[in-house]
């Protein structure tokens, strides 16, 4: 029996230890990253999903994991370390994606649409069925531009930053989280700027018009007019507006910790 063989007993404890905590950080990831954790992919996928990803990277990564802890509480804190490091990162990569399906829910309200309302699973609660179409289209176009790679890559070198089971730095993490929130909320707003500049303008007018015309039933008139014309303005820019989405989020997937 060779020497191989012999040691194998002794290896698989740290093995199985370490390929637990890749399956944590990735599990996690995935959970939150956009179009791998929708509602609507089955857990089976998912899982699946995960179980790859971690066998790919576990063998360049095995010389670096930590080995078993001798006892339950330090194992404990070194999985919830590394979960936490993949929640942070999925959820980087998805306040990221959701500002398209923000801006669309903001036109949308404008549009006067507010009463047909769907359950959006990205927001947890009802929304437009615009923001849920432009929601949906937003996972098409990252799917179709390669981005949905970015996330995956710094997952990968995430390793670098932030080695298994050294845990997460809450201070910088919560600071990153804030700017990504607060950079996603001014693309949804700047991509919504046109339809509130129109918004405006069409406020005005009626506004005009119902002193003008005192006797006119305004709301029945501004309604369609104010939904064929949204839907117009929309079919008109809809184009530049997913290009400039497209090209801010490449921006900002390509600054997540790890790439």
């Amino acid at each position: 029996m060779t020497a191989e063989a012999l040691a194998l007993p002794e290896l698989l404890p740290a093995w199985t230890f370490g390929f637990l905590l890749v399956v944590c950080r990735i599990g996690a990831a995935i959970a939150l990253l956009p179009g791998l954790g929708e509602l609507e992919l089955p857990a089976t996928v998912k899982v699946a999903l995960t179980l790859a990803l971690s066998a790919l990277l576990w063998p360049a990564l095995s010389p670096v994991l930590p080995p078993p802890p001798a006892d339950a509480a330090t194992a404990v804190r070194l999985v919830v370390g590394d979960v936490l490091i993949g929640l942070w990162l999925g959820l980087l990569a998805r306040i990221a994606v959701l500002s398209f399906a923000m801006a669309a829910q903001y036109v949308g309200l404008l549009l006067g649409l507010s009463s047909a309302m769907l359950f959006d699973p990205s927001f947890g609660a009802t929304g437009t069925a615009l923001s849920r179409l432009m929601g949906l289209s937003a996972l098409v176009v990252l799917f179709a531009s390669g981005l949905h790679v970015l996330p995956l890559a710094a997952l990968a070198g995430s390793y670098r930053l932030f080695p298994a089971g050294g845990g997460l730095p809450t201070e910088a993490a919560a600071e990153s989280v804030v700017a990504a929130t607060a950079s996603s909320l001014a693309l949804a707003l700047a991509l919504a700027g046109p339809f509130v500049l129109a918004s405006v303008v069409f406020q005005l007018a009626l506004g005009l018009l119902s002193r003008l015309v005192p006797q006119m039933q305004v709301f029945f008139v501004a309604l369609p007019l104010q939904l064929a014309a949204g839907l117009a303005l929309l079919a008109a820019i809809g184009g530049t507006m997913t290009a400039v989405w497209l090209g801010a989020v490449r921006a900002l997937l390509a600054g997540l910790p790890g790439l």
